[in-house]
């Protein structure tokens, strides 16, 4: 009978042992210590969305120069990789034709005066006919407009840069015989340096509007970003890839000498602005629960005596998206709310737990 009364005494201590949550006890019987976990902040450690593209830097206009007329180059001065101002000439064709045709319209048109002169003196005093003085008039504005064909063509055998130009390449040999239309020389129009990359259909269509990206170009010849302004985009995709061409601007300021178009440069676009609270998150911080999405979020204890070092977590629903199918985008979040980053499976609601600060070398 005093053994059945002493292990009825030893199960009835056993028993709120037993019933103590498995979870806080180490495999020894004594309390576990408080599990740390890693923290993430929406508005500070966390990173911003962005995407990254390849650029190639161009001109605002490439074109081909070309006489409207024919002759022989007598003067070619433009060399390939360099600078010329607008309204210098570069090449000329010899003028000596020219300059007689020319001189050849001029007598033609003063004799056509004179023509015209007489056969209206003639019909004033009913010597000739008004038809003859008609004709001669006609004959003196042929005349006229011959002579205005002779002079522009005169002019047309010098060639000169339209605007401020970087020489690409000469396409004709100095003292060759060229025919009206044949391209000369190449230039590139750099008043205005360009940048052009290949967006995917998928991450044009899923933006709205560029208002909220910012976009920044990186490159060797820079000493950090520098801003790009969006200038156009092609509304036709390329044949192969499914993308679009997009074309920045760089800053006139800001575009050195030595940058020539074709060179390479990254193109980061970023979306969002200052207060946005979209945000970039590791899938380990989310959790699915069928259709819905929810993140566990850390509130430090309020209670003066642990100064912040431990505090409860609790789930928050939140809308989620992804750009790109890899990134989880989540937004309604506060810039301030910490974010439980990792290990979000071992937790429960209303657990106390204490912020990872690193591991201690003690």
């Amino acid at each position: 009978m005093k053994r059945f009364a002493a292990f009825a005494i030893i199960l009835s201590v056993a028993t709120p042992l037993a019933a103590q949550h498995t979870a806080d006890l180490t495999p020894s019987g004594d309390p576990a210590p408080l599990r740390a976990v890693k923290l993430i902040k929406a508005g500070g450690d966390t990173a911003q969305l962005e995407r990254t593209f390849f650029g190639q830097v161009a001109a605002l206009e490439t074109v081909d120069l070309s006489f409207e007329v024919g002759g022989r180059l007598t003067m070619f001065d433009a060399q390939e990789g360099q600078f010329v101002e607008s309204g210098v000439q570069i090449a000329a064709l010899e003028k000596a034709g020219f300059e007689r045709a020319v001189e050849r319209a001029e007598l033609e048109l003063a004799q056509a005066e004179r023509a015209l002169s007489r056969a209206q003196t003639l019909a004033q005093s009913n010597a000739g006919s008004a038809t003859q003085a008609e004709n001669a008039l006609t004959a003196r504005d042929l005349a006229a407009v011959s002579l205005r064909e002779a002079r522009d063509a005169l002019a047309d055998t010098v060639l000169v840069a339209p605007f401020k130009a970087l020489v690409a390449s000469r396409l004709t040999p100095n003292f060759s015989n060229v025919t009206p239309g044949q391209p000369i020389v190449r230039l590139h129009d750099m008043s205005e340096v360009r940048v052009e990359i290949n967006v995917p259909e998928r991450l044009f269509q899923s933006r709205g509007s560029a208002d909220a990206i910012a976009f920044f170009g990186r490159s060797p010849l820079f000493a950090g970003e520098v801003p790009l302004q969006l200038r156009e985009f092609n509304a036709e995709t390329q044949s192969i890839g499914q993308s679009y061409r997009v074309t920045f601007a760089l800053p006139q300021a800001e575009v050195p000498a030595a940058i020539i178009p074709g060179a390479s440069m990254t193109v980061v676009a970023r979306f969002g602005g200052p207060g946005d609270t979209q945000m970039v998150l590791p899938p380990s911080a989310v959790e699915m629960t069928g259709d819905a999405a929810q993140v566990m979020v850390y509130t430090p204890a309020d209670n003066g005596a642990d100064d912040g070092e431990t505090g409860t977590v609790s789930w928050l629903p939140v809308d989620i998206s992804s750009a790109n199918g890899t990134q989880i985008i989540v937004s309604g979040l506060d810039p301030e709310t910490l974010i439980v980053a990792a290990g979000i499976q071992l937790l429960h609601e209303g657990d106390v737990v204490r912020p990872f600060l690193g591991l201690s070398t003690e």
